[in-house]
């Protein structure tokens, strides 16, 4: 698997749901200029898969506040994603999502952001912060059983944006409001007699 941070993010071309509707050419890179969380999960009418996509919604503002555009994708269908997206929250789907789902039914896209389950022919439940430029700035993996925290995704793109605009790097549990530090020995000494006080 391997580490895409600081690399260009791999780009493709594919089917997606967006706006309610299957779009043929679904690209990563009509989204430059802005910061995108992509994220893959296992399957559509599956389990944990619509308790994060629900999650991802409930904070669809709060990552737009933050210039960040959210993308789903999966090894399933357009037309599978569709369904589920026309499915009750009481019936296991994800009626009321409203960002993009890709889908990677040639599993193309999951192979070239390392997420791909060898032998299982599904993704984990990769998730990866491009910045402006299409650059992959954060990437986490997590196992099939185990959901991920939007709030920390959210936390990671407030420290993306204030590492860009003020130039200092924020450290561990870092929150927007808390104190981040230069980033040389005495920026880490000021941190911690801060810290200590």
């Amino acid at each position: 698997m391997a580490t895409l941070v600081g690399r260009q993010a791999p780009d493709f071309e594919a089917k997606a749901v967006a706006d309610g509707r299957i779009v043929e050419n679904f690209s990563l890179k009509s989204y430059r200029g802005q910061n995108v969380l992509f994220f893959f999960y296992p399957l559509d009418f599956t389990f944990v898969c619509p308790t994060e996509l629900h999650a991802f919604q409930d904070n669809a503002e709060e990552f737009a506040k933050r210039n960040t555009v959210v993308i789903g994708c999966s090894v399933d269908s357009c037309y599978s994603h569709y369904a589920w997206l026309n499915t009750s929250k009481q019936e296991g789907g994800i009626q009321g999502v409203e960002y993009p789902l890709v889908s990677d039914i040639n599993k193309t896209i999951s192979e070239a952001y390392g997420v791909l389950v060898p032998g299982e022919g599904i993704a984990y439940r990769g998730l990866f912060l491009i910045d402006k430029n299409g650059v992959v700035r954060h990437q986490l993996i997590n196992d099939l059983p185990l959901g991920r925290s939007v709030d920390e995704a959210l936390r990671t793109v407030d420290a993306l944006n204030f590492f860009e605009q003020h130039g200092e790097v924020c450290p561990a549990n870092w929150k927007q409001g808390r104190k981040s530090m230069k980033a040389n020995t005495e920026g880490l000494r000021q941190y911690f007699a801060i810290s200590e006080t």
